[in-house]
Parts: structure tokens; C-alpha cells; sequence
């Protein structure tokens, strides 16, 4: 009897280590992937169905020709995205944002081969970081980024350090 009680102990131990390992490695990996299904294309914006957002298209800096973007990124810090906030709010309408956390993690393609992002939807987006709006409440001075480059999340860049952008506003 002891024999078997020693074995099932030994069995649930082990379904207790993989799980906590299965779990441990569901925390390392980068979220959902986007699925076209979920945006529609219109001109220079992207309906974001799962969020009921629209995205600009182009990164700042770069502009929409009616295929792509042009022009080169512009890199930002927190102060400098106020301004560029403003002027798209003044120059697009609407009231223009930097995306939260989820909603940025929402434009992660895995499948995607090298540019972690979806370029029909999203062209010329470069292979880096890009700003969420959203503080790190594990390490208040640190805001949340989404890399293109992994398909990973960091909350370890500083508000003054200078990172890609790409807007968002409501529906």
C-alpha cells in the first residue's frame, strides 16, 4: 500500500512540475498573433475590429502615397509625442494616441517572417521597438514597448529615450 501511495505522489509531483513548466513557458512566449481577419484596410488608416480602433498605417515620420509609406520614421520620446499627438489631432481630426499595451501586442504576427507586423496592413514598419502609452506597474519609471523585430513586449525603456510611433484613436 505504501508502495502505491509513494508512486501516485510521485505522478502528481510530476503533473504538477510540467504544468508549472507549461505555465512558465506560456509567460515567456510572445502573445496572440494578429490575423488579417481582424483589420480592414481603408487608405491611410487600419480598422482595428478586435479593439474598435483605427490605426495609422505609416509610421510617424513616413507618409501614406495611396500603396505605401514613405519618407523615414521618426524616432520620439514622451515630450516629443505630445507635439506630434497634437498636430495629428490638428491635421487628421479625431483624437489621435499612442495604443495601449494589448492593443499594440494586438498587431504581433508570428507567422510573419521577418517584420513581426503584418506589412500589407502596416508597410515599411521597421524591425524595432515601438512606444505603448502605458507605464510598467512593476517599475513606474519604465514604459511598456512592443519589439517588430521578436514580436516581444519590454517595459524597460525610459519615457526620454527616443522609440518608434505608431498612433491610434477610437472608433
Amino acid at each position: 500500500m505504501m508502495r502505491k501511495e509513494i508512486r501516485h505522489s510521485r505522478m502528481q509531483g510530476g503533473r504538477i512540475m510540467l504544468a508549472s513548466l507549461y505555465l512558465a513557458g506560456l509567460l515567456l512566449m510572445p502573445f496572440t498573433s494578429a490575423s488579417a481577419r481582424d483589420f480592414i484596410a481603408r487608405e491611410h488608416l487600419v480598422v482595428d475590429l478586435r479593439h474598435g480602433i483605427e490605426w495609422l498605417r505609416c509610421s510617424v515620420g513616413q507618409t501614406w502615397n495611396g500603396q505605401s509609406c514613405d519618407g523615414e520614421i521618426v524616432r520620439l520620446n514622451h515630450e516629443e509625442i505630445a507635439i506630434a499627438i497634437t498636430q495629428a489631432n490638428e491635421q487628421l481630426g479625431g483624437k489621435w494616441r499612442l495604443p495601449s499595451r494589448e492593443e499594440l501586442e494586438g498587431l504581433v504576427c508570428e507567422e510573419c517572417p521577418d517584420t513581426k507586423i503584418d506589412l500589407e496592413y502596416f508597410p515599411n514598419t521597421v524591425r524595432e521597438p515601438y512606444w505603448t502609452g502605458e507605464v510598467n506597474s512593476r517599475a513606474s519609471r519604465h514604459i511598456w514597448s512592443v519589439n517588430f523585430f521578436t514580436g516581444y513586449t519590454y517595459g524597460r525603456f525610459f519615457p526620454d529615450q527616443q522609440l518608434a510611433v505608431r498612433l491610434v484613436r477610437a472608433r
